[in-house]
C-alpha cells in the first residue's frame, strides 16, 4: 500500500495551538503582567457590581414571594412609628416618604440599588481583590489576610444588623420630642441618608476590636500596655459614640458604646492569651530593647544559677631525659 508523498506533509502542516504559558510557581510577574492582571480583576469586579446593581434596582420595588422588597425593608423603621408621629401625605393611611423634586425618586432608587449591588456582589469582588494580592504573599500571609477580610466583613454585617434593630427606637425618640406641634414628614433623601449613615457608623465602629487584635498579632501592641487603661478607653468609646451617632439620641449612643466596650474587652482578652502563649514560646530577652539588660536566671537549675567550684589535682611534670650519661644534647649546638 502506497501513501501520497504529500499526506505526511499535510499532517505536519496541521493547525498548532500556541503553547500555554506556564504559571510561575513563585507568583513573580513583570510590571506589564501585573497591570494586565489588575485590569482583568477590575473588569470582573465592575461587571459583578453592575449585575448586583441591576438586581438591587429590581429588588427595590419587586421581590419574589416570601422576601419583602428592598424599599419596604429600608422604610420599615419609619413605618413602625406611631401614626400620630408621621404625616399622612396620601390620606389613605399608607406609609410613604415625601419627594420634593421630580428626579428624587429615580436618583434615590439608583443610589440604593448601587449600594445593594456593592453589598450583594461583595463576595465576588472581594475574591478578585484576594486573587490579585495572594500571588505575592507567602502561605502564612495568605491565611492571615483571608482571615482578616472574613472577620472584617462579619463584624461590619453584625454592626449594620444591630443598627437596623435599634434605629427605629432612636428615630421614635427624635421625632417625638415636639409631637404636640409637629409630625414627621421626612423626604426619602433625608430618611435614607440618615438610615444608611446609621448602618455605616455601626458597621465601621465594629471594626475597632479587629484593629486591636491585628496590632497585637503584629507585635505592635501588647496587653501590658493597655491593661491598666480600661477607664480611659471606656470614656473615649463613650465620647466617640456620642459624637458618631447620627441622631445623637441617648438610646443609640448607649447601645453603640456598650457594644463597643464588650467587643474591645474581648479583644483585650485575646491579646492577653496571645501574649501569654507567645511568652512561653519565646525567651524573655527577645522582647528587650537593645540597651536593656536581661534578668539573670538564678533559680535552681537555671543558666545563671551559682555552681560549686571543684578543684582537680595538677599532674606532676615528666622528668627531662638526657643522652650520653646525663649530657645535655644541646651542648654540642652551643
Amino acid at each position: 500500500m502506497t501513501t501520497h508523498p504529500q499526506a505526511g506533509q499535510k499532517k505536519k502542516r496541521g493547525l498548532k495551538l500556541p503553547a500555554r504559558k506556564k504559571k510561575n510557581p513563585t507568583g513573580e510577574m513583570t510590571l506589564v503582567e501585573h497591570l494586565k492582571e489588575l485590569r482583568y480583576r477590575l473588569i470582573l469586579a465592575v461587571v459583578a457590581v453592575l449585575c448586583g446593581t441591576i438586581v438591587g434596582f429590581i429588588w427595590y420595588q419587586t421581590a419574589p414571594p416570601g422576601i419583602p422588597p428592598l424599599g419596604e425593608m429600608l422604610r420599615g423603621p419609619y413605618c413602625s412609628l406611631p401614626d400620630n408621629l408621621r404625616a399622612d401625605f396620601t390620606g389613605d393611611g399608607e406609609c410613604r416618604l415625601l419627594a420634593t423634586s421630580p428626579f428624587e425618586m429615580l436618583l434615590l432608587r439608583l443610589k440604593i440599588a448601587g449600594l445593594a449591588g456593592l453589598v450583594l456582589s461583595s463576595p465576588f469582588w472581594l475574591y478578585q481583590v484576594w486573587a490579585f494580592i495572594t500571588p505575592g504573599l507567602l502561605r502564612k500571609e495568605r491565611k492571615f489576610t483571608f482571615s482578616f477580610v472574613s472577620v472584617a466583613v462579619l463584624l461590619f454585617v453584625l454592626g449594620a444588623v444591630l443598627a437596623y434593630a435599634v434605629v427605629s427606637i432612636g428615630l421614635e425618640f427624635l421625632v417625638s420630642v415636639g409631637d404636640q406641634y409637629q409630625a414627621a414628614g421626612l423626604t426619602g433623601k433625608e430618611y435614607f441618608s440618615f438610615l444608611l449613615g446609621f448602618l455605616v457608623i455601626f458597621g465601621v465602629s465594629f471594626e475597632v476590636p479587629l484593629v486591636v487584635v491585628t496590632l497585637n498579632l503584629l507585635g505592635l501592641l501588647r496587653y501590658d500596655a493597655i491593661k491598666d487603661k480600661r477607664r480611659i478607653i471606656i470614656v473615649a468609646i463613650t465620647i466617640f459614640a456620642a459624637v458618631a451617632t447620627p441622631g445623637q439620641d441617648p438610646f443609640t449612643m448607649i447601645i453603640l458604646s456598650l457594644a463597643l466596650i464588650i467587643l474591645v474587652e474581648l479583644s483585650f482578652q485575646f491579646c492577653r492569651i496571645h501574649d501569654k502563649r507567645r511568652g512561653r514560646e519565646r525567651p524573655e530577652w527577645l522582647g528587650l530593647d537593645d540597651e536593656e539588660a536581661s534578668a539573670l536566671d538564678t533559680a535552681p537549675g537555671g543558666m545563671d544559677a551559682p555552681q560549686p567550684v571543684t578543684s582537680q589535682p595538677v599532674a606532676k611534670p615528666a622528668p627531662v631525659r638526657h643522652d650520653n650519661a646525663g649530657a645535655n644534647p644541646f651542648d654540642d649546638v652551643l
